[in-house]
């Protein structure tokens, strides 16, 4: 389904989609195309990162880009229009582009007077004319001044070339002028939000005597804030503020906005750590016959072209254990007071990322072969690493395994995954001393974290649970007489 408005039988809008699962915004990363660019149905081109994911978005229809209503590195509600294609190219002139939704309209106080909230909207079915809450103007000498700068800060956004600016004073409307409102494009202004900082103590070095985001970032800098000239302060930050999400501080400290990624992560982990009563339980184990399995199946010609390593017994292990004690694989439903049981194990691997961590899940893995879920592992841990993982493929999980020995950390307590209610935390495999048939000898050993959801998993069902995973590991033929 896509979002898209027919503005005549020659232009058509898209709009930002709801790529998630009721996400109400997202940041354009990349443009792949420009304006007098030809498309063709399916064809991707933008990617745009949420709150879950980095996400490519195709256009639904052929024709000639006319215009890129948003720069990258900006932030988007979903409904919003960010492209606009001539589908009928060559049939006459084609109109300037229609101004961009980030204008900012000239207002007066009584258009604040009866604000409308933002209705939530279906994919595909459109959405409310904007309601964005603006202040009013505190001279109408500004209007004039800022009617003109907009004109220019709109054609900039849209990749044109900006008209020539109207006579005007040599700095109009800058920051710190009483009756006057700072200059900035939508972009920086939302930057200064994120920041706290207001626009009206930032001194202005753009044309015109527009606000840069480098003037914002030199204002949110310590030793900026307090220099009375911003102008010598903000070049040095410039360089490390062009790109559009970079962080911002001083020489001793950092300032990174929380958003896409990283927010999700934040809220999701503190939901779970203080709704879930947390348990952990370890064990440490002797996997030296997994690892020589792990050998012998790297040279079996029905695992070829898959890979194959201990995460994959791992895995395999966990889902003969949930079989066996299928009590585990369930959630708790706080509204209506019910544990549901799952009757299908869909695997979350936690996986970092250059965005930060998502748990993508293979769907239906109680059902698959080792092979299988060799090659779904495989796939996953691609995906996740290109950034490519959807918001569909993190949806859903019941259970999640997290490898912390590929970073040689011996064990941790994981933190659930929300809606589940069981995650196994994976050490690190090293060489150590260890008792075999009456005799200290150096075995392959790791030690495993099982935390669950004591509201729904006892002690003695999670306990089972991590002994069966340990037993399979130290015997990896039970995955024979087990399953």
């Amino acid at each position: 389904m896509t979002t898209m408005t027919e503005t005549s039988a020659r232009f058509r809008e898209f709009k930002m989609p709801d790529v998630g699962e009721g996400l109400t915004e997202a940041e354009i990363l990349k443009w792949f195309v420009q304006p007098g660019d030809t498309v063709t149905d399916g064809q991707v081109v933008c990617e745009v990162e949420t709150a879950k994911a980095a996400v490519e978005l195709p256009i639904p229809f052929d024709g000639v880009v006319h215009e890129l209503r948003f720069p990258e590195g900006t932030t988007v509600d979903v409904g919003q229009v960010i492209i606009a294609i001539d589908v009928a190219p060559g049939s006459g002139d084609a109109p300037a582009p229609a101004a961009a939704p980030v204008q900012e309209p000239v207002e007066t106080p009584e258009a604040e007077a009866e604000p409308k909230g933002r209705t939530p909207v279906l994919v595909g079915y459109g959405v409310a004319e904007s309601s964005t809450k603006r202040r009013p103007r505190k001279g109408a000498a500004a209007a004039p001044e800022a009617a003109a700068v907009a004109a220019a800060v709109q054609a900039e956004l849209n990749g044109h070339a900006a008209p020539a600016p109207a006579a005007a004073p040599a700095v109009p409307a800058q920051a710190g002028v009483p009756g006057g409102r700072p200059l900035a494009k939508p972009p920086v202004r939302k930057l200064a939000k994120d920041l706290g900082i207001d626009l009206a103590t930032v001194t202005p070095t753009g044309k015109d005597g527009i606000i840069t985001r480098e003037d914002v970032h030199a204002a949110a800098a310590p030793v900026a804030a307090e220099a009375p000239a911003a102008v010598p302060a903000a070049e040095p930050v410039a360089a490390a503020a062009t790109e559009p999400r970079a962080a911002v501080g001083s020489a001793r400290e950092t300032r990174i906005p929380v958003k896409g990624v990283r927010k999700a992560i934040a809220q999701a982990m503190v939901g779970s750590a203080f709704t879930a009563p947390h348990v952990t339980e370890f064990v440490t184990v002797d996997v030296t016959r997994t690892m020589k399995l792990v050998a012998e199946l790297k040279e079996d010609k029905d695992m070829a072209g898959v890979r194959v390593n201990p995460l994959l017994i791992i895995a395999k292990a966990l889902l003969v254990a949930i079989k066996r004690n299928p009590e585990v694989n369930a959630a708790w439903d706080e509204a209506n007071q019910e544990i549901v049981q799952k009757h299908y194990v869909n695997l979350g691997i936690a996986a970092a990322t250059p965005r930060g961590l998502i748990v993508p899940n293979i769907k239906d893995a109680h059902d698959q072969t080792l092979p299988q879920l060799a090659a779904s592992l495989g796939e996953l841990v691609t995906t996740a690493r290109d950034g490519k993982t959807s918001p569909a493929a993190m949806a859903g999980g019941t259970v999640t395994i997290t490898n912390v020995g590929v970073f040689g950390v011996d064990t941790g307590t994981p933190i659930l995954n929300p809606g589940e209610s069981a995650i196994l935390a994976v050490g690190a495999i090293k060489l150590q001393p260890w008792v075999h048939k009456g005799k200290v000898k150096p075995r392959q050993v790791t030690t495993l974290a099982l935390s669950f959801d004591h509201r729904l998993v006892d002690g003695e069902l999670g306990s089972k649970v991590l002994a069966d995973v340990a037993a399979i590991l130290e015997q990896p033929k039970r995955l024979i007489t087990w399953a």
